[in-house]
């Protein structure tokens, strides 16, 4: 018997982004997901709270470097490891998100042999506002 193919990265993410213990603890929750483009969700809730109805910083920075590994893993080629790790995270809060559900769309915009450039928009899902934008390399093993 041969041994069965080895999934494609995009298969392990669509698995991987609703069984991590953060994005589970976070709420996180996986919209879209497609060559080079994710789309992830971030329910409000009183979790994810700083103060009164502002979501908390570390959850947005959380959901943006999430975002950005999903886009990097969004690719139909077979993955020979599960190797990847965050290079560098950059977060730009342009204005306090407040008591409503996060969007955050991650492009992958330039895929190298093994570093991954991903930008990241988040918005409010009811208002629209964008309240961050993030940059987020990725490697992958």
């Amino acid at each position: 018997m041969s041994a069965p193919a080895p999934q494609s990265r995009i298969e392990i993410m669509r698995a991987f982004v609703p069984a991590s213990p953060l994005v589970q603890h976070l709420g996180i929750e996986l919209a879209a997901l497609e060559p080079d483009r994710a789309e992830l969700r971030l329910p409000f809730a009183p979790s994810v709270v700083t103060l009164g109805d502002v979501v908390h910083a570390g959850a947005i920075a959380s959901l943006i470097d999430t975002a950005g590994m999903a886009s990097t893993w969004a690719v139909d080629e077979p993955a020979p490891n599960l190797d990847g790790s965050t290079i560098t995270l950059s977060v730009e809060y342009l204005e306090a998100a407040r008591g409503q559900d996060l969007v955050a769309v991650s492009r992958c915009i330039r895929r190298g042999r093994s570093i991954c450039f991903n930008d990241v928009t988040v918005t409010e899902s009811a208002a629209g506002r964008v309240v961050a934008r993030g940059s987020v390399v990725q490697r992958l093993g």
